[in-house]
């Protein structure tokens, strides 16, 4: 099994002036006094989070912007500006939805105060469900169209009602001017939301930009304004004052960036799909059962990157593999430990510094994702205890989908080339 290994530590960023680079601000509350006890917390809500993946995994120009960590899935904010004159709202980054949807006034079910509110917009429109965009956000359908000669009452407008993870909402589709940094698109059509039903636990606070890749994302909605591409360098769980951002446009994206090829689901486009061939730890091959990576459109099997899940999840076999190899390599005395989502936890007053092993992501394009320690392992502040930051996806929620998730990918800049189909990593620090 062939690959070049490119080290992260070797992909430095290329510098460049931006036409829009703001300042970045955290929005959660202070982080718990141990990096390992936030992200066990955060974790709590990863199942729900694979729920949502695995039923969508099944089959039947230059701009940017701020980036902040979020409390529950999904993890990351951007500042953006919606309406004429703009209204400014936090927008939750979603690599794996494809409709934006904002909280709207009047809402007396959503879980914030601060709505947008189209009276104040000169520019918005409320969408009737004859609306192309209709059907695209689920939306009813509308009935009969009666004889043109005679006068008849205008269409509804298109309404829907949508599930996320453990809730749902109900909301009108609308358009509106949409500004990210400096850059504005023009009747971008969004889900109004007027009322929420269920735990609002795992419903982002602000609402959500659709980052998939289906015809209502982003880069669809912005035609030729991002040439089909973006990227996003998110900041390490441990920092609370940082500098991750998301990058808009081909301009401005790292020149070291190394490339593997998106695979699509016709089934669920929104999805970004790789082919993951190995996985190593530090210089030892993971011995997986043949076919553990293999990708299935019909299944949804496969490995899919993911703005919105914390840890990164592999089924079992690939999972027991990895662990295995880990735990043989770092060969704690007292043996290992679980904790929360963990359960390859050991005493790092027993393991020799440089003791833990880097792990190694192989894909396609001779592309070797060699994780940064940080990325690797979560230590606790509190204790001399630090632990294997992955898991093994639960078999009553997810069996077949592997999901590269956020913590993994924090301090390295991530570049969707969807004009291109692919999907490129180089190390940037975003703290």
């Amino acid at each position: 099994m062939a690959a070049t290994t490119i080290p992260l530590l070797l992909l430095l960023a290329t510098t460049v002036a931006f036409a829009a680079d703001l300042s970045v601000y955290h929005n959660v509350h202070p982080p718990s006094p141990s990096p390992l006890e936030s992200i066990i917390s955060l974790a709590r809500d990863d199942d729900a989070r694979l729920v949502f993946l695995s039923s969508k995994a099944a089959s039947t120009g230059v701009s940017s912007a701020p980036v902040a960590s979020g409390q529950t899935p999904p993890s990351y904010v951007v500042r953006a500006g919606l309406g004429s004159p703009s209204q400014q709202l936090l927008l939750a980054l979603d690599t794996s939805a494809d409709a934006t949807w904002a909280h709207c006034s009047p809402c007396n079910t959503c879980p914030t105060n601060s709505l947008f509110v189209p009276a104040n917009s000169s520019s918005y429109a409320s969408l009737p469900c004859s609306s192309s965009w209709c059907s695209l956000f689920e939306g009813q359908a509308c009935p009969a169209q009666s004889d043109p000669s005679q006068s008849s009452p205008p269409l509804p407008r298109c309404a829907f009602s949508k599930p996320f993870v453990d809730a749902s909402f109900q909301a009108a589709l609308a358009s509106d001017s949409l500004r990210l940094g400096k850059d504005a698109i023009p009747n971008y059509a969004f889900g109004c939301v007027g009322s929420v039903n269920g735990p609002t636990t795992n419903l982002p606070k602000q609402g959500l930009l659709g980052l998939g890749r289906g015809p209502m994302a982003l880069l669809s909605q912005a035609g030729s304004l991002y040439n089909g591409v973006f990227s996003y360098c998110l900041p390490s769980y441990k920092s609370y004052y940082f500098s991750g951002s998301l990058r808009l446009g081909a301009a401005g994206q790292p020149r070291s960036a190394r490339y593997t090829p998106l695979l699509k689901n016709p089934h669920r486009s929104s999805l970004y799909y790789v082919n993951v061939t190995g996985l190593r730890v530090g210089r030892a091959w993971v011995k997986v059962p043949a076919g553990s990576f293999a990708f299935d459109p019909n299944t949804g099997a496969g490995t899919v990157i993911d703005s919105g899940t914390v840890i990164t999840r592999w089924t079992a076999p690939v999972y027991a593999a990895l662990r295995d190899e880990f735990r043989r390599q770092v060969a704690a005395p007292s043996g290992f430990t679980s904790l929360g989502a963990f359960d390859t936890c050991f005493n790092t007053d027993e393991v020799a510094a440089g003791g833990a092993s880097t792990v190694t992501i192989h894909m396609d394009g001779g592309v070797g994702l060699t994780l940064p320690m940080e990325n690797t392992l979560i230590h606790s502040s509190a204790t001399p205890l630090a632990c294997l930051a992955m898991a093994e996806s639960p078999q009553n929620v997810n069996s077949v989908v592997n999901v590269i998730a956020n913590l993994q990918q924090q301090n390295i800049r991530v570049v969707f080339d969807v004009a291109n189909s692919r999907v490129g990593f180089a190390k940037e620090p975003c703290n």
